[in-house]
């Protein structure tokens, strides 16, 4: 598999990376394990984290993928494997991170004791990759970056990214950085896929400028991407159908991702996939990881058997004229997750 460079840093990871959000909840360890061993084992050294997970995120769940991915990190060695994780943002009203009683921020305390318990739950003295999980607008970027430094001066973490980070936010961080003569964000994690390409609109621009590399997540969508959610009878266990049940968050997100537009717009690039004699999943991901700001687009799984087709677009490169009917269905219903 090809690897990229995150950002200006010595971190070198495979173009495709390992997303863990769903290990705990609906994976348990043993299953866990066998996703990340066929990840491993296909070139992917590439594995993402977080303190809060496994999503939606709950109190009795909390912390325990960390654990999965922690107990899995023992059986490789540690140089091999590419560990990122992040430091929960503040709560908000609708929102309340069920870590240290709710009692979040990206101010240096906060951040010191999630790092700290990161580590031990991964079972390892350093994280390749430390990123603060969405922002904290109220808090000046001076702090957070430079509690960041502190903790690559540590060594405990080897370089800082950021996640659900604005084009003004990424660029404000750039410039304390630069200020303060401290660590900067070497990427940033958000949403970007076939079905939401906002990050082009200003943020792809800023870090083709910054040299900073966008890790996206959710490269299909959600699942959306697949077309799962366009047969007559979509699955009960899916993401979206079940958070269509779940609490007033839960369910805008579903509505976002899950819509009449996102919805014709995959109807519309399945035709183009099979067209060109591939799934949507692998078009999806192989569109992603084709964009020059991208290092690595992060995949994600319930079992190991659904990492095949996202696997495939390891080594593929689409075409211009599939480019360009992708590109078609873009203009034809724009920004479908609103």
């Amino acid at each position: 598999m090809k690897k990229r460079r995150l950002g200006k840093t010595g971190l070198i990871v495979s173009e495709i990376g390992m997303g863990t959000m769903t290990f705990g909840s609906q994976c348990d360890e043993k299953m866990s394990h066998a996703i990340m061993d066929k990840a491993y084992d296909s070139g992917i050294d590439f594995f993402d984290t977080a303190e809060i997970y496994p999503v939606p995120p709950e109190e009795k769940w909390v912390h325990t993928t960390e654990e999965y991915v922690g107990s899995w990190l023992k059986t490789k060695k540690r140089e091999s494997v590419l560990i990122a994780t992040k430091v929960c943002g503040p709560g908000h009203g609708w929102f309340v991170p069920p870590v240290r009683t709710g009692r979040t921020g990206l101010d240096r305390h906060s951040i010191l004791r999630a790092i700290d318990g990161s580590l031990q739950r991964l079972g390892t003295d350093y994280v390749d990759l430390y990123q603060t999980h969405w922002t904290d607008p109220d808090l000046p970027y001076d702090e957070t970056m430079e509690t960041l430094d502190e903790l690559v001066r540590a060594g405990k973490v080897r370089s800082v990214g950021c996640s659900n980070e604005t084009a003004w936010g990424l660029m404000k961080s750039l410039w304390t950085s630069e200020k303060n003569g401290c660590s900067r964000y070497e990427t940033i994690q958000n949403n970007f896929s076939i079905l939401n390409r906002r990050f082009e609109d200003a943020l792809a621009l800023v870090c083709r400028k910054e040299q900073v590399s966008l890790l996206p997540y959710s490269p299909l969508a959600g699942g959306v991407a697949t077309g799962k959610y366009n047969s007559a009878n979509p699955p009960e266990n899916a993401r979206f159908s079940r958070y269509a049940k779940l609490g007033e968050r839960q369910k805008k997100m579903s509505n976002r991702f899950l819509n009449s537009m996102t919805l014709g717009a995959t109807e519309e690039l399945i035709k183009i996939a099979n067209e060109a004699g591939m799934s949507v999943t692998t078009m999806a991901v192989a569109w992603s990881k084709q964009h020059d700001f991208v290092a690595s687009t992060l995949i994600g799984a319930t079992t190991a058997e659904q990492l095949d087709e996202s696997l495939k677009a390891a080594n593929l490169i689409l075409t211009q004229d599939i480019l360009d009917k992708i590109d078609g269905v873009s203009k034809a219903i724009p920004y479908p997750m609103g």
